[in-house]
């Protein structure tokens, strides 16, 4: 694969991520960043990525994953601690909103997806303002790119 060089290799961004922000709570990098490698589509080019764990609870520190805002979505890649995994792709015609916010110690993303609220915790509070401005130019950018399928004279927030 000719190509190879030109991707950015995701375990080194996280690796860049966690070095600058320590207290973001990430385990097994490696193994959570290969997973994003391997859904990569031919051609997908990874703008920014960084880790954290996929939780509603911050004291749960098992779900360790990689996030990959990438030219075509968001994926976010999870290795399951026995065997699988857990990948959401995360398309722009499915973002509604996203919120950042901070607790004491960290600070979490939060994406609303028209399928569910993806809560990415324990990432360094120290980060916030980085992730902010990040991804929600990169949410802006992407929609830019990809317009709401004609939905939005409808109303769909039927919760």
């Amino acid at each position: 694969m000719e190509n190879e060089t030109v991707v950015p290799n995701i375990y080194e961004m996280a690796k860049e991520f966690k070095k600058k922000y320590p207290l973001t709570v990430a385990w097994r990098l490696k193994k959570n960043s290969m997973i994003v490698q391997k859904f990569l589509n031919p051609g997908e080019k990874v703008k920014y990525v960084f880790v954290g764990q996929k939780n509603e609870k911050w004291y749960d520190f098992t779900s360790t994953c990689v996030v990959a805002l990438t030219n075509q979505r968001i994926l976010i890649g999870r290795k399951r601690v026995v065997f699988g995994y857990f990948v959401d792709s995360i398309t722009p015609d499915m973002f509604n909103d996203l919120k950042v916010n901070s607790t004491i110690i960290w600070g979490r993303v939060i994406i609303d997806t028209i399928n569910e609220l993806v809560i990415l915790s324990n990432i360094s509070k120290k980060a916030m303002p980085e992730l902010k401005t990040r991804v929600s130019t990169y949410i802006v950018e992407q929609k830019k790119k990809f317009p709401r399928r004609n939905k939005d004279h409808e109303r769909h927030h039927h919760h």
